[in-house]
């Protein structure tokens, strides 16, 4: 996954190793858990029919587990928040691993509703990092479709939801299959139909 600074077309610090006092990390480096999700994310073409190794999966939800109990190091806040229970999760699922990863595929995030800086408020803060979202002069905030007040920074939930597919504040399922809806029936096209082999 790129830098922040990247994606968001922005100038690199001076001396991008040694993090300013003004402006701590706001997550951690994720670098190695996307390298691990790759052997075990099974909702890419190439990996469709694979069946990840039960020790890749563990590291997997090791590694975000750690990533995300650093983050919670940083965190000014009362603990038994959903970054908690989403810890604790995790590693509860590197302990048992399932036999497969049933996260989201990458065009779910992609299609994920986007939330405009300017319908911000100041007191709105990531459920995850827990970083105001106006403290980020490029934020990339998502909405989660169960529930029109679950926002998000997308670099805090895009690993959790490779990893499950529910939403971590009420666990609702976020890719339950629902049935195509009915094709509209033309009434002139099912008259001509009919005339013609009647």
């Amino acid at each position: 996954m790129a830098s922040y600074e990247v994606e968001h077309n922005v100038p690199p610090p001076t001396d991008p190793s040694a993090p300013s006092n003004n402006n701590p990390p706001r997550r951690p480096d994720l670098s190695t858990f996307f390298s691990t999700l790759e052997h075990v994310d099974t909702t890419s073409v190439s990996n469709a029919h694979a069946t990840p190794i039960p020790s890749d999966v563990s590291a997997a939800f090791r590694t975000l587990a750690e990533a995300f109990q650093r983050m919670r190091a940083y965190m000014s806040g009362e603990e038994g928040g959903p970054l908690d229970g989403m810890i604790e999760s995790l590693f509860q699922d590197a302990e048992m691993p399932p036999r497969e990863v049933k996260g989201v595929s990458q065009g779910f995030l992609d299609e994920l509703d986007r939330v405009p800086k300017k319908s911000l408020k100041p007191d709105m803060d990531c459920p995850i990092c827990g970083n105001p979202f106006l403290e980020d002069k490029y934020p990339l905030v998502v909405r989660l479709p169960c529930n029109k007040n679950h926002i998000f920074d997308l670099e805090c939930i895009a690993p959790w939801l490779k990893l499950h597919a529910t939403c971590p504040l009420d666990r609702k399922d976020l890719v339950k299959e629902k049935a195509p809806p009915p094709p509209p029936k033309d009434e002139e096209e099912d008259g001509e139909w009919d005339d013609m082999y009647a």
